[in-house]
């Protein structure tokens, strides 16, 4: 296996040496087996390709400052990845398969997990695709669970900084009670004709909602997070995040949230007109690559308005993020039980 260095693995795919397979025929799943094999061998009918049936998760292991590995949350993506797959009419991973498979994954490619201090992590793709050839419209029977593992850098290589957002309103990345609170390839495609021209700019896109374009939807491929200081209230600080049943419920959105309640802040989910960005004093995208990704001020070219919130992260974002990272690591007590330790 080539040599990696560490310290300068950027955010992107880096070959690994085994992947993990399970296939669904018949009305049975097979047990997860590794394979060097990275190519599919599809029918060109499969349903996956002809009508988008199709799910993906995403997660990470940690090698921790004690020397173990922590895979964080992986039931919650094993449950999310079932209901995606119910959304679209798949046959849902077993939660016990995907664990097996998630384990199989690390011990195939354990030389890949980065050491501790480098801000690297072992990242985890599974991804259920439908098999069954079909040319009439119609769910498939067949499917494929595959595990893919990759070393990613860290999200933010030096400082730990902002990135401003401009608004988009030509664009819907999911409809209401549509596909939006699923995780499926199509949203992700749906959105490049926003997300691509923002970020020649060197920017990133705030969706709103499809119905009405007037409330905060979702940050790209991320969750939002406002941050408003209260004066009235007895708690010092409040935690917004959109309620829409058009959002991806985030794991890390999730995470932050208990962790927000139990800095003695206010937790509120609910719809949050864009003009509300005036009135907080911190904002985010949030999401398992970069857990938490402050935003200096949001852009909204068609309004002739832009919302700012310091060029640095503020100090709630900032403090919510490494209590995070600290659990992730194994720096501070888990005490939501968030980690599978792996001793090795």
């Amino acid at each position: 296996m080539k040599e990696i260095d560490w310290n300068i693995l950027g955010f992107h795919y880096t070959e690994p040496e085994y992947i993990v397979r399970a296939g669904f025929h018949d009305g049975v799943w097979e047990e997860p087996y590794a394979t060097q094999d990275k190519y599919l061998h599809l029918h060109v009918s499969a349903t996956c390709l002809q009508y988008g049936q199709e799910a993906f998760e995403g997660l990470k292991a940690f090698r921790g400052i004690d020397g173990k590995i922590r895979i964080f949350r992986w039931r919650e993506n094993a449950r999310r990845m079932a209901r995606s797959a119910e959304g679209l009419y798949m046959k849902p991973v077993p939660e016990e398969l995907f664990g097996k498979a998630i384990r199989l994954a690390l011990e195939k490619n354990i030389d890949l997990v980065p050491p501790y201090g480098t801000g690297a992590t072992l990242y985890f793709r599974p991804l259920l695709i439908g098999t069954t050839p079909r040319l009439g419209v119609g769910p498939g029977q067949d499917f494929e669970f595959i595990v893919i593992p990759s070393p990613i850098g860290p999200y933010y290589p030096g400082k730990f900084h902002c990135t401003t957002f401009v608004v988009n309103r030509h664009v819907d990345r999911a409809a209401p009670f549509g596909t939006g609170q699923f995780k499926v390839g199509g949203n992700y495609a749906a959105s490049f004709r926003a997300t691509e021209p923002a970020h020649a700019q060197g920017m990133d896109c705030l969706f709103l909602d499809a119905r009405y374009h007037r409330y905060i939807d979702e940050c790209s491929a991320a969750n939002f997070i406002g941050i408003k200081k209260l004066k009235v209230e007895s708690f010092q600080y409040e935690y917004l995040t959109p309620r829409s049943s058009a959002i991806l419920p985030s794991i890390t959105n999730d995470s932050l949230m208990t962790l927000a309640k139990e800095m003695g802040m206010k937790v509120t989910r609910r719809h949050i007109r864009l003009e509300e960005l005036s009135e907080m004093s911190e904002a985010a995208a949030c999401g398992t690559a970069c857990v938490i990704s402050p935003i200096d001020k949001v852009i909204d070219p068609e309004r002739g308005k832009t919302y700012s919130f310091g060029a640095e992260p503020g100090p709630v974002l900032t403090e919510l993020y490494h209590a995070l990272k600290d659990i992730q690591y194994g720096r501070s007590e888990d005490r939501h039980h968030w980690c599978e330790v792996i001793e090795n």
